[in-house]
């Protein structure tokens, strides 16, 4: 099981609060970093089109849109 993830986001994007809650509710245990990518040139670039993006510290990366199950499971 997952013990961290990233969730790329950025301010004012609903869809990105709905992947917040949704970790949260599913995996209250894991430790999640924010990181807005409007501060960043390199992660607007890479992300701008596909937030909210969950990432691992393995590397794997989940994109919007996903369900709970399907979170589980890439925590998992």
């Amino acid at each position: 099981m997952q013990t961290s993830v990233t969730l790329f986001s950025t301010e004012g994007c609903h869809l990105c609060e709905q992947a917040k809650e949704m970790v949260e509710k599913i995996a209250p245990h894991i430790s999640m970093t924010v990181k807005d990518i409007a501060y960043d040139d390199e992660l607007y670039e890479q992300y701008r089109y596909h937030i909210p993006v969950l990432k691992t510290a393995s590397g794997a990366e989940l994109n919007w849109p996903f369900e709970p199950a399907t979170l589980k499971e890439f925590l998992s």
